[in-house]
């Protein structure tokens, strides 16, 4: 029986299997201890009829060996096709993106040479839960969902990764000025878990400066955790500055299972070419080498990399005259870092990871911090409907609801996107044909379950198609939802 630790492979599409020959080939010669379990993904599953891209057997191979190296995809056109990616990272719970962006100047080029950071995205949460509805002929909703569990993982993880890594700042990128319940609870869970870590700097940035930041100052930023749309955005911004997107590779890990790939796409525009960069998958790879215990080996084939880099020797998305010695293609490039190996850089600085005490790098695995639950109280209700009758006139839905009355409970406002436009709205503020309809009693205190039917009752009864509610609740005497612009 073999002893050399199993992963599980996949080709992926387009430039997917030159660039995986090229990153095992030099796994191999580097002396990794890896067995390769090789599954189907992609293109040809989804033609299969399989709208999630990846064969059912396929997961017994992931659970299995816990380590996915993944090749880049191609999705076809047209609806009906899951995001393998977001499939995977949800059904595996892989809850951290770690996304490290280098600048490798001036063997790369770049104008921010001393750039050095990682992204660490939340990766199951946020808009990415993708539950969306279509609730009026004008209005779709897409739901953003943030958990104070999902929020202190991806902020543990990332504390605990500066602190493994050396790192020496911390910065929090939301939206919370805007976004107070949502994004203000990532910030406020970022918060708590920085007085944790007393030797790390933490910081927080509004999400719109942040990313002006990145791209204008990256230098000033170590390591970054954010929200899943954020550290989508962001990492690619990160990416584009360090002139590296073809070389950057990311791991996204959970508390069981861990995957590894290329940061780029599938490009079957150069597909079977010898001209696609392996660089991006490469460096996923090692990644995955330190993950599964075996830093020593990833670090001979990073220091390979690098000087390969450092000689000019480079594939054409890199090619710069003046810098670079000699043009190659994919398996010519893996072959000068097969011939690098036991080098190191010269210029830049030699790779170094550590090892984890106990083999595999189990930094997923987070304990949570207990908490006491919330006192939870029905304090109100927000009734949505769908009209657009007498020229959408605030004034006239207003005055007809404001008949209804179950046991007390009454309408006090209604708001168009967020806007109060009644009473005393704005006769400026244009009005969608989706409506808010909030109801409280007078003073504020908890309702029943059968008071918010008896409004419902009263609503259709009115004749008004009420497509959606949502109960307003209090926990621990603070608000549980938004008050509206004007309110």
């Amino acid at each position: 029986m073999s002893s050399k630790r199993k992963i599980t492979v996949a080709y992926g599409d387009g430039i997917g299997p030159e660039i995986m020959k090229a990153t095992l080939g030099i796994l191999e010669a580097a002396g990794a201890d890896i067995e390769t379990d090789v599954i189907e993904i992609g293109e040809q599953v989804y033609l299969k009829g399989i709208s999630s891209g990846i064969e059912p057997k396929a997961w017994d191979s992931l659970r299995a060996s816990k380590v996915f190296l993944k090749a880049p995809i191609t999705t076809p056109q047209g609806g009906g096709f899951k995001s393998l990616n977001v499939t995977t990272r949800k059904t595996l719970g892989l809850y951290a993106n770690v996304r490290p962006c280098k600048a490798f100047s001036p063997y790369i080029h770049t104008h921010f040479p001393k750039t050095d950071m990682v992204i660490i995205r939340e990766n199951e949460e946020d808009l990415y839960a993708g539950i969306e509805h279509r609730q009026t002929d004008e209005v779709y909703q897409c739901l953003k969902l943030i958990s104070r569990p999902g929020s202190e993982k991806i902020i543990r993880y990332a504390f605990e990764y500066a602190k493994k890594n050396n790192r020496k700042k911390v910065t929090c990128m939301t939206k919370d000025n805007i976004m107070k319940l949502a994004d203000g609870l990532f910030h406020k869970v970022f918060n708590e878990v920085a007085k944790e870590y007393p030797d790390i700097e933490a910081d927080h940035k509004i999400i719109d400066i942040g990313t002006a930041l990145i791209a204008d100052k990256p230098e000033m930023f170590d390591v970054i955790v954010t929200l899943n749309l954020y550290g989508d955005i962001i990492s690619d911004v990160a990416a584009q500055i360090t002139g590296s997107v073809g070389l950057g590779g990311s791991s996204n890990v959970g508390e069981d299972v861990a995957m590894f790939e290329a940061i780029h796409g599938s490009a079957p525009d150069i597909a079977g070419q010898d001209i696609a960069n392996p660089s991006g998958l490469l460096n996923g790879a090692i990644m995955m080498l330190v993950h599964i215990g075996q830093p020593e080996v990833a670090a001979l084939i990073s220091n390979a990399w690098m000087k390969t880099l450092e000689d000019g020797i480079h594939t054409g998305d890199i090619y710069q005259e003046g810098v670079s010695s000699k043009l190659v293609g994919t398996q010519e490039f893996a072959q000068s870092v097969i011939e690098r190996l036991g080098q190191k850089p010269e210029n830049m600085t030699p790779a170094s990871f550590k090892k984890s005490e106990d083999g595999d790098d189990n930094m997923g695995a987070i304990k949570l911090t207990e908490r006491k639950p919330c006192v939870k109280d029905l304090i109100g209700l927000d009734v949505f409907i769908d009209w657009k009758e007498n020229d959408r006139d605030a004034n006239v839905i207003g005055d007809k609801l404001r008949s209804v009355d179950a046991d007390g409970l009454k309408m006090q406002l209604i708001t168009n996107r967020g806007v109060k436009v009644y009473p005393d709205g704005m006769k400026e503020t244009f009005c969608s044909d989706h409506w808010r309809v909030r109801f409280f009693n007078a003073d504020q205190s908890t309702i029943t379950h059968a008071q918010v039917l008896e409004v419902l009752k009263q609503v259709e009864a009115l004749g008004f198609d009420f497509i959606k509610i949502e109960n307003l609740y209090t926990f621990d005497g603070e608000l549980g939802f938004s008050l509206a612009q004007g309110e």
